[in-house]
């Protein structure tokens, strides 16, 4: 069945308050900015050129209507959001240190993108994509664990993919003893998992080598497993057709770093976009998928340049531009 949908994301969608600088008496400013990992990943297909939808939950309020006015601009599909009068839109503060590095403090609790339930789901449209790209916020509270469980199984049996992001936040989980555990139960679900160096060892312990934590990832059946190296690029590790193994590491160009905040989030668009142009996306080649790579960290390596996620994602055109300086 031809899919209409290239990526769907699932998940959190929230107001990233991004410092700002200092007013006159000295107190900190902070910048409204759309974020949420999900809906950044979408709106960074959608600004490439791509075709994507988000899937999620806000607060009857200004910032779910600045939020979904946001996505539409873009040319993400809005039909699979929903609200809730019930909770407040989701809202993060996000400070930078020195090197751009973000630093979080959410106002969830629960939040409304929680909220989301197995009969909210738009089910045409999870069955209408080619990819469902899902990230571990979305598991941390019911009903949302249990929309985003239903929504893989909706989508796998519709013959899609699924990418997923464990995007840890220890402030969203607490102390609770069972976030790993709980983060690690959708990786045998999923065909690409992308983690940082931080998430892989959290996941399978502080000393795990890049290609152990990958070996572990890819015998839980996924094909494609990505550890994000911040400056360095990323490392890879996947499944040819015939079985064979391939890895390496493809290295990111420099830039000046403003805002991390949508890195990880613009690399994971990037690479779905160029993944969903053909017609086998997983039928893996070294070649390719460095190719596709290289393509994800430009994207990543742009956003990171400008302040915000969403506003700083870069179209296909400031993508090509780059890559030939």
């Amino acid at each position: 069945m031809e899919k209409k949908f290239d990526v769907v994301a699932l998940g959190e969608i929230l107001i990233d308050f991004t410092f700002a600088g200092k007013s006159e008496a000295g107190k900190n400013i902070f910048e409204e900015n759309p974020g949420g990992a999900p809906a950044n990943c979408a709106c960074a297909v959608s600004k490439l050129g791509g075709k994507s939808a988000f899937i999620g939950m806000t607060g009857e309020d200004s910032f779910g209507k600045d939020l979904k006015n946001v996505l539409e601009e873009l040319g993400v599909s809005t039909q699979g959001m929903c609200t809730t009068e019930k909770q407040h839109t989701t809202l993060a503060f996000v400070t930078l240190d020195e090197s751009g590095e973000r630093h979080f403090s959410f106002c969830r609790n629960p939040g409304a993108d929680t909220q989301l339930s197995v009969s909210d789901l738009n089910r045409e449209i999870l069955e209408s994509t080619k990819f469902l790209h899902i990230g571990s916020l979305s598991l941390t509270d019911e009903p949302a664990k249990s929309a985003t469980e239903e929504a893989v199984t909706i989508v796998k049996k519709a013959g899609g993919l699924i990418s997923y992001d464990p995007n840890y936040r220890e402030t969203l989980w607490g102390k609770r003893t069972d976030a790993v555990e709980t983060i690690k139960s959708m990786i045998p679900k999923a065909d690409i998992v992308k983690v940082s160096e931080d998430e892989l060892a959290l996941l399978y312990g502080k000393n795990t080598a890049y290609e152990d934590g990958a070996a572990h990832i890819l015998s839980s059946g996924c094909t494609l497993v990505l550890v994000t190296l911040g400056s360095k690029g990323v490392f890879y590790a996947g499944k040819t057709k015939n079985g064979e193994r391939i890895s390496g590491i493809v290295a990111a160009k420099k830039v000046s770093v403003v805002d991390t905040t949508g890195a990880g989030d613009s690399f994971n668009g990037g690479l779905l976009y160029r993944l969903s142009r053909v017609a086998e996306p997983l039928l893996l080649t070294k070649e390719g998928i460095e190719s596709d790579l290289a393509f994800a960290n430009t994207v990543a390596g742009l956003c990171v340049t400008k302040r915000g996620a969403i506003p700083a994602l870069p179209t296909l055109a400031e993508v090509e531009r780059f890559a030939r300086g």
